[in-house]
């Protein structure tokens, strides 16, 4: 019986998913934002964040400890250097799931996994005066109409002189006949 199992095995051997996990938390902590299935986002949530909250007390024994996970080096400097900084007030949740739809494949869902300070375009905006307006219209509606308007009364000009001229041809046609 499974009772109070809630570990997902991802179909894999403990060695395989332990490097598979390391290396995606390496890569996470390096470009802040990776690509993946919904399954294994959700392990590497688990399996990162706690991580990020040890990188909160820059100590040695704090950095051996999440080497030993990652083993990575340039991880664990760019985690204990600028992500503990960003991170440094929030009490948990240092990760964010989004998800992105079917893979064509083999129709797994997929999903970004992206660490939550550092997407610039989910963050609040600052209250400096510069809030953006969410009103939206078409770049051109105004010049549009105002030029459709003007193409209008073109062509209705060009309709009349080309009858003044087919009137005054016509004219000049029937006296010599």
């Amino acid at each position: 019986m499974r009772h109070q199992k809630k570990f997902n095995h991802l179909g894999r051997k403990s060695a395989h998913r332990k490097a598979m996990l390391s290396n995606m938390a390496a890569s996470l902590i390096i470009h802040k934002r990776i690509h993946t299935t919904v399954a294994k986002a959700k392990a590497l949530r688990v399996y990162v964040e706690p991580l990020i909250t040890k990188s909160k007390e820059d100590t040695t024994h704090s950095r051996r400890t999440v080497f030993s996970y990652l083993q990575s080096k340039e991880a664990v400097t760019e985690l204990f250097r600028e992500i503990s900084k960003k991170i440094m007030d929030r009490p948990g949740g240092y990760t964010r799931i989004l998800k992105t739809g079917n893979r064509f494949g083999d129709n797994a869902e997929m999903c970004l996994i992206e660490l939550v300070d550092y997407n610039e375009a989910m963050l609040s905006p600052k209250d400096d005066g510069k809030t953006k307006s969410t009103r939206r219209r078409r770049a051109g509606a105004k010049k549009a109409a105002g030029e459709t308007e003007e193409k209008v009364a073109d062509h209705k000009e060009a309709k009349k002189t080309s009858k003044k001229v087919e009137e005054s041809t016509a004219t000049e046609e029937t006296p010599e006949a």
